[in-house]
């Protein structure tokens, strides 16, 4: 082998390596500002439904309460699906989602304290 082949083979091999490192590096990045977004929702989502089941479990939500709630759950989860549909949640989108997981809150939240209780 010439000397120039040799480097030029050693060269190579090293722009190789950089990529593949390079590569590696990038597939660990931290999670996008849009990942974090729906990680938090779906997180909130799962709270509120163990909020209406809490309240089902000790009473202090009625079954009428209980099925509105998480028919309220669903609609919310639609309203994200739709929101992901495109690729992109805009920011008006993650603002809906949001007063609406806003409202289902103060929602259970007053079924839970509002002296109904279920038949026991």
């Amino acid at each position: 082998m010439t000397p120039w082949l040799t480097s030029f083979t050693a060269a190579t091999i090293t722009a190789v390596g950089l990529t593949v490192f390079a590569g590696s590096a990038s597939a660990q990045a931290p999670a996008s500002l849009a990942d974090r977004q729906e990680r938090r929702v779906d997180n909130r989502q799962e709270r509120q439904a163990d909020r209406i089941e809490d309240g089902v479990a000790s009473g202090q939500i009625t079954r009428r309460e209980q099925l509105r709630l998480e028919r309220q759950q669903r609609h919310i989860k639609r309203m994200e699906r739709r929101a992901e549909a495109d690729g992109k949640v805009t920011a008006r989108e993650a603002v809906r989602i949001e007063k609406a997981q806003d409202r289902s809150s103060r929602k259970i939240r007053h079924a839970r304290h509002d002296r109904q209780r279920r038949g026991q």
